[in-house]
């Protein structure tokens, strides 16, 4: 998830009415809730609707924990659950009338029209109605009633805040507050084929405002369409996170060049969908290095092969278990692997909303135990001097610092090399304001480098 290209889209043609909009909205909340990823549910919308329904939906998934609280607050029992959604929806939406992209009233009588158009929830219209209506009379009483509830509050669910207050004491709540903001849009200029100040120079062309973000990057002031800006067909830029785009630099730096003779070799493991192989290989010299795309999964294989053909670059992309190597490794060391572990994505939760719905307290550990595998494999396929770079799209300790502090201590001949460590996620005009943010505002990542200085 971490190389996510999801962004805000345009606002839904005008001729569709708000309840229709609602009702898909709460229809893929419904979905969330069931245990449906949100990239799932919004990809079954119909596409002329799909940006218009998820600028709802993301906005009602930020605010779900308080939309929750506020409907205990209007109903004693839970209603069916596609009513129970679509009622969450609209308060999600409507609690805030400075966040509220409708008037209220607005809100409330489409929230109710949607119910009475929808088969499944017609029965419940006017139970809708009269939770809405009096939502609107007591507004402000029903909300200082909930405002004691952290999850209500901080509109994430209790163990995720607690984890938080425990792993980031200092940080918590601004990282919490970040998750609930609308992230932006950064783009990865591929060197390749465009330099980044002329690239940035045709943003401009078309009035858009775009700041420099780390190397490569390209910071919008105002996200678009991807298909909306210049040179994408052509694959002069990708969508990817300022804090993503360290990956490839780090695992790059310092590193000795390949040759001909003797070219690098390089393995992106779980690989998919292929933004870091890219930036890998955009940084890189095609005669002497060698680039390997590991992924288990053969769908999202694909995805790779997608993206590197868009961009006008050429990877060995393999399907296969990277916890296996007997079953794709052909022996040879690798100079350098780049281990973008599976995790809980909580350091995009402000990108993928859904996330935070959908994990379990379980979740931290089993994937960490999936992650201290996933090193475990890859070490022995690292050469002497060569390097290993571990990072999650995660603020949890037990999938960063903690994992890496459990390996070093297990592994002698490991060294940890300067590296960034936990990067929390920064948001709006705090990220730019802070001295050393070379990301801007971007998403919460962990970046591990790890040299290999002997072999024991």
């Amino acid at each position: 998830m971490s190389d996510s290209t999801a962004s805000p889209g345009a606002a839904p043609p005008a001729q569709v009415p708000l309840w229709r909009q609602l009702q898909e909205a709460a229809g893929a909340l419904a979905q969330i809730r069931a245990g449906t990823s949100g990239t799932v549910a919004f990809a079954a919308v119909e596409p002329a609707l799909r940006p218009g329904v998820q600028a709802l939906g993301f906005q009602a998934l930020r605010w779900l924990g308080r939309a929750e609280a506020l409907r205990r607050q209007l109903a004693r029992r839970t209603p069916p659950p596609v009513a129970d959604a679509l009622l969450c929806t609209a308060l999600a939406l409507g609690w805030n009338p400075e966040l509220s992209p409708y008037e209220p009233f607005t809100l409330v009588d489409q929230a109710v029209e949607a119910a009475k158009r929808n088969p499944a929830t017609r029965a419940q219209a006017p139970f809708i109605n009269a939770c809405l209506r009096r939502f609107l009379r007591e507004r402000e009483a029903l909300v200082a009633a909930t405002d004691p509830e952290p999850v209500a509050q901080w509109n994430h669910p209790r163990w995720w805040i607690e984890r938080l207050r425990h792993d980031h004491p200092r940080d918590w709540r601004r990282v919490l507050a970040a998750d609930n903001a609308q992230p932006p849009m950064t783009l990865r200029v591929n060197v390749k084929k465009v330099t980044v100040p002329l690239y940035q120079q045709a943003l401009s062309a078309i009035n858009l405002v775009a700041s420099r973000v780390g190397g490569s990057g390209l910071q919008l002031a105002t996200a678009k369409p991807v298909q909306q800006l210049p040179g994408f067909a052509e694959g002069e830029f990708s969508v990817q996170d300022g804090a993503a785009q360290r990956a490839a630099p780090l695992l790059l730096e310092g590193l000795a060049p390949g040759s001909v003779a003797q070219p690098l070799r390089i393995l992106d493991a779980c690989a998919a969908p292929g933004g870091k192989t890219a930036h890998l290989l955009e940084l890189t010299d095609p005669a002497s290095t060698r680039v390997t795309a590991l992924e288990v999964d053969a769908a999202r294989a694909r995805r790779i092969d997608e993206t590197l053909a868009r961009l006008g670059l050429q990877a060995g992309v393999v399907v296969a278990d990277a916890a296996r190597p007997a079953d794709w490794w052909d022996g040879v060391p690798f100079d350098a692997i780049l281990l973008d572990a599976p995790c809980t994505a909580s350091g995009i939760a402000r990108r993928h909303p859904d996330v935070r719905w959908l994990r379990r307290e379980s979740d931290v550990e089993q994937l960490a135990r999936l992650q201290a595998a996933l090193l475990q494999a890859l070490w022995p396929l690292v050469r002497p001097g060569g390097r290993l770079l571990y990072c999650t799209c995660s603020v949890f300790r037990a999938e960063g610092s903690q994992q890496i502090e459990a390996f070093l201590a297990r592994h002698t001949a490991a060294r940890l090399l300067p590296s960034p460590g936990h990067l929390l996620p920064q948001s709006g005009a705090f990220a730019r304001g802070l001295p050393d943010n070379p990301d801007g505002d971007h998403d919460g990542f962990f970046y591990a480098l790890l040299e290999k200085t002997a072999v024991r």
